[in-house]
């Protein structure tokens, strides 16, 4: 059996942290996993951002409400689900997570926990692991499931370089540049297609 396994956040869904920057005018939370591939890093930097701002996890997720997948991931998942198992490994938060997960028809989801305090202010983030895209591949390949990762960052090509079979998708210039040994597709139906190739089964579109 095969399992799909997909980053979230720029492959499925909008970037979470840039539509918040977008909404505050916070330019410093633009940053994401495509510029700065330390997630500490990036984390201790957003944290800090919020705390100067005096903002919080209500406001995050007030600007959640107004997302939706990005144009035809939810037919591409649909498309996906038929033909494998899916799982979404990602390095969003559940507390984040709920109202797009429930656009994409609940996939399961991997992803960390925030720490926050009773006025909602996010005082801390837990990691599920160390590593916790490969290590969640390196899981699956130990119950021989045979796996097809894509994703489209930094973050991303430790899962794409376990995994049986890795694509980037809708990757950055800088990206696809120093991971040349993936393929490097745009488009929804482009990625079905690498699936397909990847897949060890007879497949159709």
């Amino acid at each position: 059996m095969e399992i799909a396994c997909l980053d979230l956040e720029g492959v499925l869904v909008p970037e979470i942290w840039i539509e918040f920057a977008e909404k505050t005018g916070i330019d410093a939370l633009k940053a994401t996993t495509r510029d700065i591939p330390d997630y500490d890093e990036l984390m201790t930097m957003r944290l800090a951002e919020l705390a100067k701002h005096k903002l919080g996890l209500p406001e995050i997720q007030s600007v959640i409400e107004t997302l939706s997948p990005l144009e035809g991931a939810v037919e591409f998942i649909d498309w996906l689900r038929a033909r494998f198992q899916v799982v979404i490994l990602s390095d969003t938060f559940y507390e984040f997570a709920g109202p797009l997960m429930k656009q994409l028809g609940y996939p399961t989801l991997l992803c960390h926990k925030l720490g926050v305090d009773a006025e909602g202010q996010v005082q801390s983030y837990h990691i599920r692991q160390p590593n916790p895209k490969r290590q969640s591949i390196v899981a699956l390949k130990s119950l021989y499931y045979r796996t097809i990762a894509a994703g489209d960052s930094y973050n991303d090509t430790t899962m794409l370089a376990e995994a049986d079979a890795g694509i980037l998708f809708k990757s950055p210039k800088n990206v696809i540049e120093e991971f040349p040994q993936y393929p490097a597709v745009h488009t929804y139906e482009d990625l079905r297609v690498e699936f397909l190739k990847a897949s060890n089964r007879d497949l159709s579109l």
